[in-house]
């Protein structure tokens, strides 16, 4: 995915009211990294995934 580094997927049909990707995404980004959410449609899930150069350090 063009250097970048997934750290966790989720299904697109969550529950009502719920954004566990951008949940996730946001406790990334409170630990440091610049987390990112973007939607896979070929799975239909979204992905929380950080520049692959940051992911290493």
């Amino acid at each position: 995915m063009n250097g970048r580094t997934v750290l966790e997927r989720f299904p697109a049909g969550g529950p009502r009211g719920s954004w566990p990707a951008e949940e996730f995404a946001h406790a990334r980004r409170m630990e440091g990294l610049a987390a990112e959410v973007v939607m896979d449609l070929t799975t239909d899930t979204f992905l929380v995934v950080v520049r692959r150069a940051e992911a290493l350090d």
